[in-house]
């Protein structure tokens, strides 16, 4: 039995960039109209002005346009590339299955209706509905994520940004 549903086929496009942090939940996501390198700097130029002082570590896919050669990485942001194929190990991925399964079986006849429905859902996700969503054990337990971190310390120390600790660092 196939269960009938409301449908609405329309290619129009809104596109949501977010970072959310598993060790203490802050989260910023930014809607952009393409998703693109120009876009995605423009997302971490932002995202680079919360909360300045603090180093933040952006888990991602490898998209091409996270590594288009025309993106300059701001000092207090570092990239983490996941392995191909791999989304699973994004923190990101789970909150947005989470907005996801809020538009099952739902017409919006707008790109309007579409940012005002991801604007009242984004609301309803606390710190602590995103530490739940997001933690995963790689996060605090991994030998390669305490490399990383290891790594990381020391381009901050060159870039004279203050210490990174469990409640400092957010990751997305």
């Amino acid at each position: 039995v196939k269960p009938i549903c409301p449908f609405h086929q329309v290619f129009k496009s809104t596109y949501l960039f977010g970072a959310y942090s598993p060790i203490n939940g802050d989260s910023m996501a930014a809607e952009m109209p393409a998703c693109n390198a120009e876009m995605f700097q423009l997302f971490m130029d932002e995202f680079s002005k919360h909360l300045p002082d603090e180093l933040k570590i952006i888990v991602l896919d490898n998209g091409p346009f996270h590594k288009a050669k025309s993106l300059q990485i701001p000092k207090n942001i570092q990239l983490l590339f996941l392995p191909p194929y791999s989304p699973e190990l994004n923190p990101a991925e789970k909150i947005w299955a989470v907005l996801k399964r809020k538009f099952t079986n739902r017409i919006h006849f707008s790109l309007e209706e579409i940012s005002s429905f991801i604007n009242k859902e984004s609301k309803t996700i606390t710190k602590k509905m995103i530490q739940s969503i997001c933690s995963f054990p790689y996060v605090f337990e991994g030998l390669d994520w305490t490399i990383y971190l290891t790594f990381i310390i020391g381009i901050k120390t060159s870039l004279d940004l203050p210490s990174v600790t469990k409640s400092t660092c957010p990751v997305s």
